[in-house]
C-alpha cells in the first residue's frame, strides 16, 4: 500500500470532491447510487460501474486517512 502512501492528501481530498461527487445537480451522483445500493435498485451493470467509478476516489481518501492515522497512533 506505498502507493496510498505516495498520494498527496490535499490531491485525495480533491479528487473525491470533484470526481466522487460530479455532476453536482440534482444530487451528487455517487449518492445516487449509494441509494439505488441500499434499495436493491442497482442492477443495471452501468450503474455498478458508475458506483465504482464515483465510489473510488472515496476509498482512496479513506485510506489515506487511515493509514495517517495508522502511523500517528503506533
Amino acid at each position: 500500500m506505498a502507493f496510498i502512501d505516495r498520494i498527496k492528501l490535499e490531491t485525495a481530498l480533491i479528487a473525491a470532491l470533484f470526481l466522487g461527487l460530479a455532476p453536482f445537480v440534482p444530487e451528487p451522483h455517487v449518492w445516487e447510487k449509494l441509494k439505488m445500493l441500499a434499495s436493491g435498485a442497482l442492477t443495471r451493470p452501468i450503474d455498478i460501474f458508475d458506483l465504482v467509478l464515483h465510489g473510488a476516489p472515496w476509498m482512496v481518501l479513506f485510506l489515506k486517512l487511515g493509514r495517517m492515522a495508522g502511523r500517528k497512533a503506533g
